[in-house]
C-alpha cells in the first residue's frame, strides 16, 4: 500500500526555532486560507513532539489585502515605523475559533463549555522584522458571531514564528499565487460543467436550422464536368511554409529594404 503523502496540501513552510507555520490549499473552496503553527520539543518520542498544534482559518480577501500591502510596501514601510516608536500593536490581527455549539455538534465540547479562540498577529520582531503568531484558548461568542478570547496573556496553546520581510514576503505570494491559479481552475471546471454544453447546445440547433433552411432553398444540383486542375505556381518565387513567418508577414522585418504594415500585428 502507497504511504499517504502528509504534506500534499502544503504550499509553502517557513521554520523557525523549534516551531513553524504551513500554509495549506484545503480550505480554499470554503474561500479560507489555512494556516498551521506547530511548536515541538526534539527531546520527546516520535509521535508526540507537537507541545502546540492551532490552525488559523483567514478569509481569502483579507489575506489578498495583506499580500498586496506587503507587495505596495505599505506594510513594511508600517512596521519600520511602529519600531521607530515602539510600537507594540499589532499591524494585522484576525479573531477566529469555534463556537460552543459547534463544538458540542462536532463531540469537542472544551470541559468548560466555552468556545474556541483562535487569534493570530503580525506584530514587530526586534531581533528581526516579525513576529507571526497563533494563540488558542477559551473564548465566548458575540452577538455578532465573532470568537472573542478570554485567556487574556496566558493562551493554551501559543506559537511565535520569527520572520524576515522577504520570508514573509514569500509567504503571502506564494499563497496568492498558488490561490490565483485555483480559481482558475475553478472558473474552468464551472464553465465546462455549466455553460459549455448550454453554448454547444444552442450552437448545434443554428446550424442545422441553417442547414435545413439551405437544403429547402437550394434546388438539386446537376452533374457537372470535374473541376480543372489548379495551374503551377511559378517556379521564381518560392512558396512559404505556415508557421510564425505566414501568419504575421515577414519574419526579418522588411522586404527589398522596407518595412511591411504587417509587422505591427506582432505587438
Amino acid at each position: 500500500m502507497e504511504k499517504q503523502n502528509d504534506n500534499r496540501d502544503q504550499i509553502i513552510r517557513k521554520d523557525a526555532r523549534n516551531c513553524f507555520v504551513e500554509v495549506k490549499n484545503d480550505c480554499f473552496h470554503l474561500d479560507k486560507v489555512h494556516l498551521q503553527f506547530v511548536a515541538y520539543d526534539k527531546s520527546r518520542p516520535a509521535g508526540q513532539r507537537y507541545t502546540s498544534n492551532i490552525h488559523i482559518y483567514i478569509d481569502v480577501p483579507q489575506f489578498l489585502a495583506l499580500a498586496q500591502e506587503a507587495a505596495n510596501g505599505s506594510l513594511h514601510m508600517r512596521m519600520q515605523q511602529y519600531k521607530n516608536e515602539r510600537k507594540s500593536d499589532a499591524l494585522y490581527e484576525h479573531l477566529g475559533g469555534t463556537s460552543a455549539k459547534r463544538l458540542a455538534y462536532y463531540g469537542k465540547s472544551r470541559p468548560d463549555g466555552k468556545s474556541l479562540s483562535r487569534v493570530v498577529k503580525l506584530t514587530t520582531a526586534e531581533k528581526s522584522d516579525y513576529f507571526l503568531t497563533a494563540d488558542s484558548g477559551p473564548g465566548e461568542e458575540n452577538k455578532t458571531g465573532l470568537i472573542v478570547p478570554r485567556f487574556g496573556k496566558s493562551p493554551e496553546q501559543h506559537v511565535s514564528v520569527v520572520l524576515t520581510w522577504r520570508q514573509l514576503n514569500e509567504l503571502l505570494f506564494t499563497t496568492a499565487a498558488h490561490y490565483k491559479a485555483w480559481l482558475s481552475a475553478r472558473y474552468m471546471a464551472d464553465w465546462t460543467a455549466i455553460h459549455a454544453p448550454r453554448f454547444e447546445e444552442g450552437g448545434q440547433r443554428k446550424g442545422q436550422k441553417r442547414q435545413e433552411a439551405a437544403s429547402e432553398a437550394s434546388p438539386a444540383r446537376q452533374p457537372g464536368p470535374p473541376p480543372a486542375a489548379p495551374p503551377p505556381a511559378p517556379t521564381a518565387a518560392p512558396t512559404q511554409a505556415p508557421g510564425f513567418g505566414s501568419a504575421f508577414g515577414s519574419v526579418y522585418g522588411s522586404t527589398g529594404g522596407s518595412g511591411q504594415a504587417d509587422d505591427r500585428r506582432m505587438f
